[in-house]
């Protein structure tokens, strides 16, 4: 916050020297000595506590009263820079297996997924310029986010994936073919696909070399990563239609040639994913080849708060007058 009218500042040198002219005698209130007691008694005395607290807090609020008065005088000011960008960065459309295995507890002692979560999210953070999408694929497939500059709505619904949530099958053409399909109208002279999968095609009606071929031709940027460890692993999810936990173990060893091979027909790179730094190494890369050189320029915004400040003030004087004149019952 900064002032833009930081003289008015000068005129808090009127509380003291109001306080020093009431000690020598100027200021001071005109009052009459009127006392009540009885032929050679006591004389009547006041000892309520709360008529010497409230005649403190109304001093003290009658003094914030005139500081937020001369703070709001001075002009306070906040202001904000933005970017805005004003040219198209990288776009990477994320292709998200989804599929029951996904819950395997082998990456980092958290689940493939949310793995996969923390690792995109990272990614995200580190290229403010991009857009990003999401693709989920299952059983079936469907564009969760279409590429936006709006990470905010991306992390949301990236978070809210759940395993299972496109069905238990691993359809990976058609999940590529739907990356391909929302990328090839856009103007980005960077376009990318990054499909992190722990399994072979299974599903869909479209094959995954027919997908990352059409890729290849509509010169979209392919990365694959095939996440998981191969043995005997345990797994737990909950199923997104009964809400039933599985948990357990199970054998996995998918076959990481034919994800390799797939990389190599659509001229792309293959990741081979063992655990949570590997995957945030793997899309570090990634970040560091696809951050575009983007034309921007800086908004700035103020914002005053001289209506607050005066607003405080007002609300100071009226609690001193509450206390002063309804419950002192002063005259001001």
């Amino acid at each position: 916050m900064r002032l833009s009218n930081p003289a008015a500042l000068l005129l808090l040198f009127a509380i003291p020297l109001f306080f020093l002219l009431r000690k020598q005698g100027i200021f001071q209130k005109k009052s009459f000595l009127l006392s009540f007691s009885d032929w050679n008694g006591l004389s009547f005395s006041w000892k309520n506590s709360l008529v010497s607290v409230a005649r403190i807090l109304s001093t003290i609020s009658c003094i914030c009263g005139y500081i937020f008065i001369v703070v709001a005088l001075s002009g306070p000011v906040t202001t904000k820079q933005e970017k805005i960008f004003t040219s198209r960065g990288a776009e990477i459309l994320f292709v998200l297996d989804t599929s029951p295995s996904m819950g395997a507890l082998d990456i980092a002692s958290s689940n493939r997924l949310d793995a996969a979560k923390v690792a995109i999210s990272t990614m995200v953070k580190s290229l403010p310029g991009a857009s990003f999408g999401l693709v989920g694929i299952g059983s079936e497939s469907a564009l969760l986010v279409p590429p936006t500059m709006d990470h905010q709505t991306f992390l949301s619904r990236l978070t809210q994936l759940k395993i299972g949530e496109m069905g238990d099958g691993t359809a990976l053409g058609t999940g590529i073919s739907t990356g391909v399909y929302h990328l090839d109208s856009t103007k980005s002279q960077s376009k990318n696909i990054v499909l992190i999968t722990d399994g072979e095609n299974n599903a869909g009606t479209i094959h995954p070399k027919t997908s990352v071929q059409l890729a290849f031709e509509k010169g979209i940027s392919l990365y694959i990563l095939g996440i998981g460890t191969k043995g005997s692993v345990p797994i737990e999810y909950t199923d997104v239609n009964t809400g039933k936990v599985y948990s357990g173990y199970f054998e996995s060893d998918f076959n990481s040639q034919v994800l390799r091979d797939l990389a190599q027909i659509g001229n792309g790179y293959y990741y081979e994913i063992d655990s949570l730094p590997n995957l945030i190494s793997a899309l570090e890369r990634i970040s560091s080849e696809k951050n575009v050189y983007q034309a921007y320029q800086l908004k700035v915004t103020s914002q005053y708060w001289y209506d607050e400040f005066l607003w405080a003030a007002l609300a100071c004087i009226a609690l001193t007058w509450i206390l002063r004149r309804l419950y002192l019952q002063e005259i001001l």
